[in-house]
């Protein structure tokens, strides 16, 4: 799908969440980084890179927790976006904890250097799980070593969470994962909703957007493992769906919401590979 069409497609479903959206890469290669980014900048607030992802997937390519150790790619890929995409256009990162600290500030200040408007600090080192407490007191040391805004992450869990973590770190803003895929109403002031009603929501979203069955199975095997688990008929059934109407049927929602807000004529951004990247012009540093 060539660019203008994947920015049509953007433009009519999110320009009033423009200000709200990020989009995140996973990449280990600069000039990738910003043909990608190009696709979306028109119609998102901030372009943000993954360097905190421990999975295979993302470190085999390069990506992911593979760049903690790689400082000049690091800054390549930064420096990059920040060179080619608007002014208005904000270019961020997450990262993960080092394995010693001065090593962490290190890499806090040479991403500091390439003039992001912010970066995220996972608490955690690469070889840590989530059962693992985060290491708050460590991005606190973060935040002390840079002027560049800090968002902290790391054991968010509740609404009360983000000021906690904020207040003991020191951080500009914070961030949650698991909190969030566990019940998307945390970000709310009054508590969450109850996780059945959540579920229903999300799902009803998921199935008027038409939205793919794989990530939206996944995303409600996460709220179900987190309520009610998975070794039970509902878990079971979910597992066997081989579609969106099969999920509709296992959480009793009508079928007939399924597509009602999707744009027919239009494809996603990820139904055809993009045309015409090669035309993606990487502005060098002498062109500053």
């Amino acid at each position: 799908m060539p660019p203008t069409m994947t920015r049509q497609w953007c433009s009519k479903l999110f320009l009033r969440k423009k200000n709200r959206l990020v989009m995140q890469l996973g990449t280990g290669d600069a000039t990738r980084a910003l043909q990608s980014a190009m696709v979306a900048v028109n119609d998102v607030a901030a372009i943000d890179i993954n360097m905190g992802c421990p999975l295979k997937f993302s470190t085999a390519s390069g990506a992911g927790s593979a760049l903690l150790k790689k400082p000049e790619t690091v800054h390549d890929i930064l420096t990059t976006l920040r060179r080619n995409l608007p002014a208005e256009t904000h270019v961020t990162c997450k990262i993960r904890l080092l394995e010693t600290m001065e090593q962490t500030v290190e890499l806090a200040r040479v991403i500091e250097k390439c003039g992001v408007s912010a970066f995220g600090v996972h608490g955690r080192y690469v070889g840590q799980r989530p059962r693992d407490a985060a290491h708050w007191d460590q991005i606190k040391q973060v935040v002390e070593s840079v002027s560049c805004p800090v968002i902290a992450n790391g054991d968010v869990f509740e609404y009360s969470d983000f000021g906690k973590i904020r207040a003991e770190t020191g951080a500009a803003a914070a961030m949650c994962g698991r909190g969030a895929m566990w019940n998307q109403s945390i970000f709310r002031k009054e508590g969450v909703i109850p996780p059945r009603d959540n579920l229903n929501s999300l799902l009803t979203k998921c199935f008027e957007w038409n939205h793919s069955l794989k990530n939206t199975k996944y995303l409600t095997r996460e709220i179900l493992i987190k309520s009610t688990g998975l070794e039970n008929e509902e878990g079971w059934a979910l597992n066997k769906s081989k579609s969106l109407a099969d999920v509709a049927g296992v959480f009793n929602i009508p079928a007939n919401v399924i597509g009602r807000k999707r744009v027919s004529n239009l494809k996603r951004p990820c139904e055809d590979l993009v045309e015409n990247d090669e035309n993606v012009r990487v502005k060098s540093s002498s062109e500053q």
